[in-house]
C-alpha cells in the first residue's frame, strides 16, 4: 500500500500554523497527515499571552492589524470558528468589536512638559519631502543594503511624522531602506492619519488569545498533532548532485533523548527559519530581565547549518550578528485597582481600548504605552486591569531612573512611566511588572541584500518550504502576521499544486485618493 503524504512543520508560530490550515482547507489534505512540532510547551511563537492576575500577565507585544491590509490573514481567519461567538468566524468577531471600539488618538506624542503635541503637522521640512519622494520611488536593487539614514538628513528624523512613524512600527534610522520604503507603499493609508491612528484594527483580547487559540482548537479538532516540548535539533538534507533540496530526515529531541524521523521524497517540512523572539527574557518587579543570544536558543543555530554552503537558503547572519541594533524591551503591568487607568482616561481623553500608543518622545528610552479594552486577556478577573508599553532605546540612562532600561527592574520601570506623566506612584500600588528584553526583534528590519532572505519554497527544493519573517515575499511588509500568514500561502500553494489564487496585495499606493491624501498629509 502506498504511504500517504505527510507534512511535518517545524515551529508552532502563526506561518507553521497557518501553514497546517491552508494544507487543510485548501490543500484536501487530512489534519491526521500533519505534525508540528515546537520547543516550547505552547504554540503561537510571537504571537504570545501568559500569566495570571495572581503572578502577573506577560506579553511581549502584539502586532498592528488593519483590515485595509492583511488580505492573507484575513482569507484565513474567514475560515476559522469564533471560539466565542458560535456562527461566526474570527473576522466576523474580529470585524463587530471593531464597529464597537473606534481607534481615535488624541494624545499620540507627549513632550518633556507632559504637553499632547500638535500633530496636525507631519513637520516636515521642503528637504524632507523631496528625500521622502525620492526614497518613495527608488529601486529596491540600487538600495540595496544601506540603512534609512543614506537617504534622509538628520532633521527628518526629529519631526512628528518620524517619531510616529518609527514608534508604530519599531524602525529605527539605522534600519533597512528597503524595509523603511515598503513600509511607506503598503501603509499609505495610515500615512494620511498616522496621528490618530484611526486604521489600526484590534482584536477582542491579545492576540494569542484572539488569533491562535482559535485556530490551535480548529487544527486540533481536524486531526493535526502539535507536539510541544519537542526540539527540532537538526533537519537532514539528502546529498545529491547541482542545487536541489530534498530533506530526507529530521532530528528530534525530547526531553534529552534524541530519534530519527525518516522523511519520504514526497512528504513535505516546512521550516519557521529564524525568529524575532528567539532568546527573549523576562524579569519581575524585583529584577531586569537576563541577558541572552542566539547561543541559548536553538532556532537561529539550525537555520544557521542549513544554510551553510547553500546560498538558496539565505543568510541568518545578516539578521542576527549585531544584538545593538535589532533589539529593545517591552512591559506588561497588571493592576489591581483602576486609579492608573482613570487617570489615563482624563489626561488622553480615550477610553481604553479606543486610543493608540501614548508616546513620549523626549523620553530617552522612547517610551510608549497603550491601553487595550479590558479584559485584556480570557481569564482576566473583574476589577484587574492590564497594560503594555516599550521602549525603542533600553540602552540609554532613564530621565527619572538613573540607569538604562536593560538593567530595570519592573518597579523601575514604573517610576520612570510614573515620572513622564507627573502621576504620583500610588497609582502603582497594587502593580506587577514584567518586563521583557527581546535581543532580536527587529533583526528582520536589518539591512540585508535581497539575496539574505531565501523564497518560501527555494530553488531546486523538492519537499522543503520556509515559513517565516526572513523569507522573501515581494512588495509585502516583515513584522506583521500577514507576512509570515502570506508566506505560508505561498508555500502551500506551491508545493500542494493549488491553483486557487492567493489574495493580491492590495496596491492603495497606487490609488489616486490615497495618494493625494498623503500629498496633503505631507504638505
Amino acid at each position: 500500500m502506498e504511504k500517504e503524504k505527510q507534512a511535518y512543520l517545524v515551529g508552532a508560530g502563526i506561518g507553521s500554523l497557518a501553514a497546517a490550515a491552508f494544507m487543510i482547507r485548501d490543500g484536501k489534505m487530512r489534519g491526521d497527515q500533519i505534525r508540528i512540532f515546537e520547543s516550547l510547551g505552547v504554540s503561537g511563537g510571537s504571537l504570545d499571552g501568559a500569566g495570571n492576575a495572581q503572578d502577573g500577565y506577560r506579553l511581549r507585544g502584539g502586532r498592528m492589524l488593519t483590515t485595509d491590509n492583511y488580505e492573507c490573514t484575513w482569507d484565513l481567519f474567514q475560515s476559522i470558528p469564533s471560539l466565542r461567538h458560535p456562527g461566526q468566524s474570527v473576522l466576523d468577531e474580529t470585524l463587530a468589536f471593531n464597529e464597537l471600539h473606534k481607534s481615535h488618538s488624541p494624545a499620540r506624542l507627549v513632550d518633556r512638559n507632559r504637553h499632547k503635541v500638535d500633530v496636525s503637522s507631519m513637520g516636515f521640512s521642503l528637504r524632507d519631502r523631496m528625500e521622502l519622494l525620492k526614497l518613495h520611488e527608488a529601486d529596491e536593487a540600487a538600495l540595496g543594503n544601506s540603512p534609512i539614514t543614506d537617504h534622509l538628513s538628520p532633521g527628518f528624523f526629529d519631526t512628528p511624522f518620524w517619531y510616529m512613524w518609527a514608534t508604530t512600527f519599531a524602525f529605527q534610522p539605522w534600519h533597512s531602506a528597503v524595509e523603511f520604503k515598503r513600509y511607506l507603499h503598503r501603509f499609505m493609508k495610515e500615512f494620511s492619519r498616522i496621528e490618530t491612528l484611526a486604521g489600526v484594527k484590534r482584536t477582542v483580547f491579545n492576540q494569542y488569545d484572539s488569533l491562535v487559540k482559535p485556530l490551535q482548537a480548529w487544527l486540533l479538532q481536524q486531526g493535526v498533532r502539535i507536539e510541544n516540548c519537542c526540539t527540532v535539533s537538526d533537519i537532514k538534507l539528502a546529498e545529491r548532485a547541482g542545487d536541489e533540496l530534498l530533506v530526507e530526515a529530521i532530528e528530534l529531541d525530547r526531553n534529552g533523548v534524541r530519534e530519527r524521523l525518516p522523511v519520504a521524497p514526497d512528504d513535505l517540512v516546512f521550516f519557521q527559519n529564524g525568529s524575532m523572539t528567539d532568546a527573549s527574557s523576562f524579569g519581575s518587579m524585583h529584577a531586569a530581565p537576563p541577558r541572552l543570544d542566539r547561543h541559548q536558543s536553538g532556532g537561529w543555530q539550525l537555520w544557521e547549518r542549513l544554510a551553510q554552503g547553500r546560498p538558496q537558503l539565505g543568510n541568518p547572519a545578516a539578521f542576527n550578528r549585531n544584538i545593538a541594533q535589532s533589539w529593545w524591551e517591552s512591559f506588561t503591568v497588571t493592576l489591581h485597582d483602576t486609579a492608573f487607568f482613570d487617570q489615563m482616561q482624563a489626561f488622553t481623553g480615550n477610553v481604553a481600548g479606543t486610543g493608540g500608543l501614548v508616546t513620549f518622545k523626549d523620553s530617552n528610552w522612547l517610551m510608549s504605552v497603550v491601553l487595550a479594552h479590558q479584559p485584556h486577556f480570557d481569564n482576566q478577573p473583574e476589577g484587574v486591569r492590564v497594560f503594555w508599553g516599550y521602549a525603542l532605546h533600553p540602552d540609554r540612562v532613564g530621565n527619572f531612573v538613573a540607569k538604562p532600561m536593560a538593567e530595570c527592574s519592573g518597579a523601575e520601570i514604573l517610576r520612570e512611566l510614573a515620572g513622564h506623566l507627573n502621576f504620583e506612584m500610588e497609582v502603582f500600588d497594587r502593580a506587577n511588572c514584567i518586563p521583557c528584553r527581546m535581543p532580536y526583534i527587529t533583526s528582520m528590519f536589518m539591512p540585508r541584500l535581497r539575496s539574505d532572505r531565501p523564497l518560501p519554497v527555494p530553488p531546486g527544493s523538492r519537499n522543503l518550504a520556509l515559513v517565516s519573517q526572513f523569507v522573501e515575499v515581494p512588495d509585502d511588509v516583515v513584522f506583521t502576521v500577514e507576512y509570515s500568514v502570506r508566506a505560508a500561502q505561498m508555500a502551500v500553494y506551491q508545493l500542494l499544486g493549488i491553483e486557487r489564487e492567493i489574495p493580491p496585495i492590495k496596491r492603495h499606493d497606487k490609488s489616486l485618493e490615497v495618494m493625494l491624501a498623503a500629498l496633503v498629509k505631507a504638505a
